[in-house]
């Protein structure tokens, strides 16, 4: 497992790479998904059903959907927060709700700003995850502002400071504890999972497996059933691909 002095090498080389550097496929035309919704247990809603997975990441909807959409997604990538703002809504009305499909979310992160952020989204568990990690991306221009806009002085100071300082002093540099409290995450809870060495080894490696498994190399990153959706990284793309593998 990579340690804390390598994960800054990891992701400043997936900073610079920036979002997703492909080019996107042409979106086309198919045939709209018409499979009979999977009603939820207790005559509920499948986007109120999350769970963690063995690979680290959150799990909303019937896990047995016939769809398992798995998204690798950094909170300081500017095209993942375009693809919540676009997709996020549909995915989960049209889909997810209906037990059609699973939507894993895997944080791929991309850099030290990222990493802070991604330890406060987590730290709720399934109760707030996607409910705060929703919030972080509707919200990144103004904390990665904040954090964007630190001086020279400053950004040395953290390279001298101990992980759990780092993380800490990232987090109030961006207003992301206060951030977090008022959304459900205790500022006292918030500093222990910003100081937390195992989730962030977790996170490390969750890096690791993702670009070895699957070859990410930029995020959004997309898998349907196991298999890497090539070159397409927007919903306008990415809901065909959806409504094939439903109809197939």
């Amino acid at each position: 497992m990579k340690t804390f002095g390598t994960m800054f090498a990891t992701t400043a080389i997936v900073a610079v790479m920036g979002c997703n550097g492909e080019q996107a496929a042409e979106a086309k035309d198919t045939p709209e998904a018409t499979a009979a919704a999977v009603p939820a247990p207790n005559k509920g809603d499948w986007s109120t059903v999350v769970t963690k997975t063995a690979e680290g990441g959150f799990l909303m909807g019937n896990p047995n959907a016939k769809v398992k959409l798995v998204e690798f997604g950094s909170l300081t990538c500017h095209v993942c927060a375009e693809f919540e703002e676009r997709g996020g809504k549909a995915l989960v009305d049209n889909y997810v709700k209906k037990g059609l499909v699973s939507w894993e979310f895997r944080n791929f992160v991309r850099d030290p700003f990222d990493l802070a952020a991604t330890l406060l989204a987590r730290c709720g568990g399934e109760a707030s995850f996607f409910g705060l990690t929703r919030n972080l991306f509707v919200d990144q221009k103004e904390w990665v502002g904040k954090l964007s806009s630190v001086d020279q002085a400053k950004a040395h100071e953290l390279q001298a400071m101990s992980p759990a300082q780092q993380f800490s002093t990232i987090a109030d540099l961006g207003g992301l504890k206060q951030y977090a409290s008022m959304r459900g995450i205790p500022r006292a809870k918030g500093e222990q999972c910003l100081a937390d060495e195992a989730e962030i080894n977790r996170l490390v490696q969750m890096n690791a497996d993702a670009s070895s498994t699957y070859h990410i190399t930029g995020t959004p990153s997309f898998l349907i059933n196991g298999s890497l959706v090539e070159r397409t990284h927007n919903w306008e793309l990415l809901e065909p691909r959806i409504k094939e593998a439903i109809a197939g």
